[in-house]
């Protein structure tokens, strides 16, 4: 009996990604730092707001826990429901969002009771993903590959895409919106579709970012765009991200010190807890200023190895299974957590604008931290059920 039962453990043993554990981890335990050294900055109160964010840490290891008894048929089941109550709440915060956040940042995405703080749309990306999935592989198992085929998968999933973008821009969350584009654009990447179509797509994405920023950046064309819902602070930060030393006491005066912290760091850092520049609201979207200026560049260098680690391994996960859905899958949760890191350092070291977007598992805030561990979840879910399925008929069967 004993040794069965080590055999049995021996087994689940094998199953579970220890790497990806270990990369969160590491993550995790600079985030925390991070935080701490942000939040005294600000003369908060340190230890509450590292114990808070541990807490959401300690929620998001349980949802892992979880999700991950959860095998690829059940996951199927689960996505159609998890994105129609992705969309509830998207709708009803709407209706009851906090105000105080909606006067303080002009988006309508948030919900607040007390001291209690959420966003729905960062458990919707996960939700969206998981449904997008299933609209490819379902789409995938009934057509052969014609360009006929292929422009009718695409206006699949821009149907089922349309809803979420009509209720993000209604809270004027265009942060996120990117996101949910980028989490698209990466999945009808890898769905098969006729590379001469993806060409015409990626040309007509040039051409419409191209024409946006013109728009963004001219006087007439932010009176057009102001005529559909586009506002001041939206065009200020284009301009600080243009010239970020043109305004440096107003609209720019954020990226303007994050920048100057960075760059403070030079190769090594201060180090720990030491801040000599004062960056507002350093916690959330600014955080990375914090490993820059304690870390240096070294650091900072040692930060992105390990996102790049942690989507090597997501990657090697894809590559191992032999899923067509948990491909699809782990392909959107790689672009959620891929375009997170891209536009937040990006943005922190001016070479994009900035958008308010998190850096994954490091910066405050449970929601973002909340969807990212439900998406890691799903990627541990594969590995845990490292079986070999086809889909036939609407239903899986293993091989």
């Amino acid at each position: 009996m004993q040794i069965r039962n080590e055999n049995k453990k021996n087994d689940v043993d094998s199953r579970i990604d220890y790497g990806i554990i270990f990369s969160v981890m590491m993550l995790a335990i600079i985030g925390l730092m991070s935080i701490y050294v942000a939040t005294i900055q600000d003369s908060q109160n340190p230890l509450r707001n590292v114990v808070s964010q541990f807490a959401w840490y300690v929620m998001g290891a349980i949802i892992i826990a979880i999700i991950m008894q959860f095998d690829a048929e059940q996951l199927w089941q689960v996505a159609t429901y998890a994105y129609f109550a992705g969309l509830a709440l998207l709708f009803l915060v709407l209706i009851f969002y906090s105000r105080s956040y909606a006067a303080n940042t002009g988006a309508k995405s948030w919900f607040a009771i007390g001291s209690f703080t959420f966003q729905p749309s960062e458990v919707m990306k996960p939700a969206f993903i998981l449904m997008l999935g299933k609209v490819i592989t379902n789409h995938n198992s009934e057509y052969t590959h014609t360009i006929k085929n292929d422009f009718v998968l695409i206006g699949k999933l821009l149907l089922w895409t349309l809803p979420v973008m009509v209720l993000l821009k209604l809270q004027n969350d265009f942060g996120t919106i990117l996101v949910f584009v980028a989490i698209l654009g990466g999945m009808i990447l890898v769905s098969g579709i006729d590379w001469r179509i993806l060409l015409i797509g990626f040309s007509i994405l040039a051409v419409v970012g191209g024409t946006a920023l013109l728009f963004a950046t001219t006087d007439w064309g932010r009176e057009i765009l102001g005529n559909f819902g586009f506002r001041s602070y939206q065009f200020a930060r284009i301009d600080s991200w243009r010239n970020p030393s043109a305004d440096t006491t107003e609209n720019g005066y954020q990226i303007w010190q994050n920048m100057k912290a960075i760059g403070s760091g030079q190769l090594f850092g201060k180090g720990f807890n030491v801040s000599n520049v004062y960056v507002p609201v350093r916690e959330s979207d600014m955080i990375f200023s914090v490993i820059g200026e304690n870390f240096g560049f070294v650091g900072s260098c040692v930060l992105i190895l390990l996102y790049f680690l942690l989507i090597y391994q997501m990657v090697q996960v894809t590559f191992d299974t032999k899923n067509e859905f948990y491909a699809y899958v782990s392909t959107g949760v790689i672009m959620m957590i891929l375009f997170h890191v891209f536009e937040n350092i990006g943005m922190s070291v001016g070479l994009l604008p900035l958008t308010g977007i998190p850096l994954p598992f490091i910066s405050q805030g449970g929601s973002a931290l909340f969807g990212n561990m439900i998406g890691i979840g799903l990627i541990m879910s594969m590995r845990f059920h490292h079986k070999s399925y086809m889909f036939e008929n609407g239903t899986f069967k293993q091989r």
